[in-house]
Parts: structure tokens; C-alpha cells; sequence
């Protein structure tokens, strides 16, 4: 990769998320046959957590160790950050101390400003903005199932927040078709909405925002979702829910997709909210392969920067 820093799709081109696909499928097949591969053997990797996780994680912390590198869990009320030191001082005080910081933040400027201040790669592992290592896995799942993924139409239901925004990202680099559905108060950021469709442009494939769930979801190879009310967001949870009621993924909702078309949430699912059980637990839901890959990508991404 070309790339210092993973902070968003965008930055990739499509050849660099090839690359990744690539060595993500040589790392997963190399885990199943008991394989090792310790590609950063004696480096160390800083997790800084101003979010709770499950999946990330666990997924960063056990593919370092399968890379034969050691993960060092940071919580931010657990170090200075939480007392008011700069993200310039602690970027450059864990770039002295590790080879890589995967960070998992509120705001998308404290990315930025790791990658900026400090001289070791960033990877975004959340912000309020974008989410690419979600999104790569996700994008890796659907190649699993369709080779070709610049033939595909996807669809995207519910807020327009962090996951609507990598998923543009994502569909516009590999040239797939993305329909996104939100609430009208819900849309996503406009600024991102332009890039992602000068990106699609360039790669021929189409970002487009409406307002209508069936419109979206009908004749879609893949149809996504997410939670609702995310964290942060927990006071707005009563109204959310009744604002995006309309927008469920159900039954009566994938069958306007195609019948070879998939079920991805990047989890965690509330369900009975965004999506029902029959969906979830359904013969089209892929969640779980989806939660595995996360492993494997973001192995691929930490071998790439972190080499």
C-alpha cells in the first residue's frame, strides 16, 4: 500500500483495496490450515478506545497476536487523554513507544490528528464519521459471494451516519451501484454524498440517496443496515425509533430484493428494531461470516501499514 494511514476509503485507490482482498484471503486461508503467520513478529500495535467494542476489539487484539505482534489496550479515561492532553502530545509520545495505533473515537479530528501528529500508521477503527474497517470487511464478505463486485447493486437502509458514509465510499471505489434510504432528517453528510459520486464517476459506479425503502432495496444483490440510535444517542433513542420504523429490514422488505441477494448488519443488532429475527437468523443473512471477516481484513490492513 501507498498509504501511511487507513482513516477512510477514499483515500484507498481501488488497485490498494485489491491488495488488501488479496492478502486477506492468503491470511484466512492460512489460519484455517493451522498456518502460521507472524508477518509483525515484535511489533506492537496501541488500541485507543474512547468507544466501548466487542467485535473491534477482539478482532484487532487476537489478529495482532496471530501476527505474532503484541496489542496494548488503551482506554481513554485510562490515560491522559481523558485528563486533557492533546492529541498532538499523545500522538507523538505512543509513536516513541509503538509501530502502529488503531483508534476508535467520537470525533473523526481525533483520527486525523493521530495521523497528522504522530509518525506511525493510524487506523480508524471508528468515528462518528466513518467506519473502513467495517466496510472493507463487509466488501470482502460480498466478493466471497459475487466475484464481480462493479456488478452489483446495493442497498442501504436506515441512518444516514458513519456506516451510510464508508458504504458510499466503499461501493464508489469497487464501481458498484449504491442506493442509500434514509429518513428526510436523516440523510447523510452532504459534502461526503459529493465525493463519493465524483468517486463513482471515475470507477462507473452510482450513489444514489432516496427516501423510499422499497426503492431502494428492489432488485439489490445486497441490502444493509444498522442500528438505529448509535452510541451517544441513546437519549434520542424513543423518537428514532419512531422516525425509522418505516425503514425495518423485514421479510416483506428483502423479498423486493433478489432472490440470490444477501443480508449484512454490521452488528450489534438490536433486533426487533432496524431488523426482525427472520431476517437476521434467515437463509440471506451473512452477519456472522460478515463479523468473522472483520478479523481477516483488518489482519491484511495491519500487515500492509505496519510492515
Amino acid at each position: 500500500m501507498n498509504q501511511k494511514h487507513l482513516i477512510s476509503i477514499h483515500d484507498l485507490s481501488l488497485d490498494e483495496v485489491q491488495e488488501i482482498f488479496t492478502l486477506t484471503r492468503d491470511l484466512k486461508e492460512k489460519q484455517r490450515r493451522g498456518e502460521a503467520h507472524r508477518l509483525l513478529e515484535g511489533r506492537t500495535l496501541a488500541m485507543v478506545f474512547e468507544k466501548p467494542s466487542t467485535r473491534t476489539r477482539v478482532s484487532f487484539e487476537v489478529g495482532m497476536a496471530q501476527l505474532g505482534g503484541h496489542p496494548v489496550v488503551l482506554s481513554a479515561s485510562g490515560t491522559q487523554l481523558g485528563r486533557g492532553e492533546t492529541i498532538s502530545d499523545t500522538a507523538k509520545v505512543l509513536s516513541r513507544y509503538v509501530n502502529g495505533i488503531m483508534a476508535r473515537t467520537f470525533a473523526h479530528d481525533t483520527v486525523l490528528g493521530l495521523a497528522e501528529h504522530g509518525s506511525v500508521p493510524v487506523i480508524n477503527g471508528l468515528t462518528d464519521l466513518l467506519h473502513p474497517c467495517q466496510v472493507l470487511a463487509d466488501l470482502f464478505t460480498i466478493s466471497e459471494r459475487f466475484p464481480r463486485l462493479d456488478e452489483l447493486v446495493m442497498a442501504y437502509v436506515g441512518d444516514g451516519n458513519n456506516m451510510a458514509h464508508s458504504y458510499m465510499y466503499g461501493a464508489a471505489r469497487v464501481g458498484a451501484e449504491i442506493r442509500i434510504s434514509t429518513p428526510e432528517a436523516y440523510t447523510p453528510d452532504t459534502e461526503i454524498v459529493k465525493t463519493a459520486r465524483e468517486d463513482a464517476v471515475a470507477s462507473g459506479g452510482a450513489v444514489h440517496i432516496v427516501s423510499d425503502p422499497a426503492e431502494a432495496v428492489t432488485g439489490a444483490h445486497v441490502v444493509f443496515t444498522d442500528t438505529w440510535a448509535s452510541m451517544g444517542q441513546e437519549e434520542e433513542h424513543g423518537e428514532r425509533m419512531k422516525v425509522f420504523a418505516p425503514f425495518q429490514v423485514n421479510a416483506a422488505l428483502m423479498e423486493k430484493a433478489l432472490p440470490e441477494a444477501v443480508f449484512m448488519h454490521g452488528l450489534p443488532a438490536r433486533r426487533g428494531e432496524e431488523v426482525t429475527d427472520e431476517v437476521m437468523d434467515g437463509a440471506q443473512s451473512i452477519v456472522f461470516d460478515e463479523a468473522e471477516n472483520r478479523l481477516h481484513v483488518q489482519k491484511a490492513i495491519m500487515a500492509l501499514l505496519m510492515k
